[in-house]
């Protein structure tokens, strides 16, 4: 099998190859530069504008007699279709193209989005802003990789990921709370207006990677198993993220409805901070030793979930999951960059996207057939044995 050109051989020089040397770790170059700032201040305003309406289109397909879930569903369609194309979108335009058409395509269908109430123009909007977000995320998650020192990368990404996650936390409450006390058009406004104003500093980030080399395809990636592994690890964890957040607030009795909410807090919250001290130790003593301690850190939280009428079980295993979560997010994340030439970060930020938004859906949905059958706690337990079968994968990446 021909290794795709912008991924190095498999085995140990190539999960290594560019790791930090802790001989100089003394010497370490900085980490925040003005380019960065310029790429983080792109990354506020696409967060922002998804998660702002993420819940409020929904609700206003809804309203209009429309399918809510044909709404969500259109979005994370385009999304994960748009992220299987991004990278050879990157390869051709580069970077600072790929990222500003992706903030135009979230923006302004937002601008106009209740112009019309109608499922067929709600659905197309959605696949627009769905494709815009995959562009943002896909060619900026590259670009943001090439703007960190590799000494420092996995630090650098729970940096990006720290910001990435603050605004999301603010505004998917915020944007249902605005909708109710000011109505739908001026938070749809609002979320184009804070897409398209990120617009304005794209000039200022790089248009290309630097290195030479071509880059590969989403396909080509999987067939190396430097990437597939990790990939194949964090869709796994990506499973319980989305069965938490989708199905956490129907499983537990309604007695404890304000469990839910100290948990949904929690969950996030939790996975912040352990993928920042994850960042912090891969780059001292490589990532590759967390995908396993993370994988069975997010099963183990899962289990304890399954005892849903304990609010001491809930909370302790939402708070597990989402430690094991965030380490797993770090680490398979920085161990693919490692992997590749700098030409391959937008299939690694393709793939690992991808593998975030496609096990969250199916997570979802497979948790609500087994669900059916067997009831909430059951469901959780037999989850968190079935995602030990990424056992394998980890091992093998230890």
């Amino acid at each position: 099998m021909t290794t795709p050109p912008s991924i190095p051989p498999t085995g140990t020089a190539a999960g290594t190859a560019h790791l930090p040397d802790p001989a100089s770790s003394s010497a370490r170059p900085p980490l925040v530069t003005r380019q960065l700032l310029l790429r983080f201040a792109t990354v506020v305003g696409a967060s922002a504008s998804f998660f702002l309406l993420l819940s409020v289109v929904p609700l206003y397909a809804q309203r209009s007699g429309g399918d809510a879930g044909l709404a969500t569903g259109a979005l994370m369609l385009a999304t994960v279709g748009g992220e299987l194309a991004t990278p050879r979108l990157v390869a051709r335009y580069g970077y600072r193209t790929a990222l500003a058409a992706g903030l135009v395509l979230l923006g302004a269908p937002a601008l106009v989005l209740t112009a019309g109430d109608g499922m067929v123009w709600i659905v197309a909007m959605c696949l627009l802003r769905g494709l815009g977000f995959a562009l943002t995320v896909v060619a900026g998650g590259a670009l943001t990789a090439s703007l960190i020192p590799a000494e420092r990368r996995g630090e650098g990404l729970a940096l990006a990921g720290i910001v990435s996650g603050v605004p999301s936390l603010v505004a998917l409450p915020s944007g249902v709370w605005l909708a109710a006390h000011v109505g739908f058009t001026p938070v749809c406004v609002a979320g184009g207006v804070v897409a398209l104003a990120a617009v304005l500093v794209v000039p200022g980030v790089p248009g290309r990677e630097r290195s030479a080399g071509r880059g590969a395809g989403v396909v080509a990636g999987l067939r190396d198993g430097a990437l597939a592994r990790p990939t194949a690890v964090f869709a796994t964890t990506a499973l319980g993220a989305g069965i938490i957040v989708t199905f956490l607030p129907v499983a537990v009795p309604a007695s404890l409805s304000a469990l839910v909410t100290v948990a949904l807090f929690a969950q996030p919250a939790t996975s912040t901070v352990a993928r920042w001290f994850a960042g912090r130790y891969g780059d001292r003593h490589g990532p590759a030793r967390l995908v396993l301690p993370g994988l069975l850190a997010s099963a183990a939280g899962l289990l304890l979930t399954a005892s849903t009428g304990s609010p001491v079980a809930v909370l302790a295993g939402v708070t597990l999951f989402g430690a094991g979560f965030g380490v797993a997010q770090n680490a398979t994340l920085t161990l693919m960059y490692s992997r590749v030439q700098e030409s391959g970060y937008g299939t690694v930020s393709a793939l690992w996207n991808v593998a975030y938004d496609g096990g969250m859906g199916v997570g979802a949905l497979a948790f609500g057939v087994t669900a059916a059958h067997t009831g909430y706690p059951a469901a959780f337990a037999l989850t968190a044995a079935a995602m030990l079968v990424a056992l394998a994968p980890a091992w093998r990446d230890r």
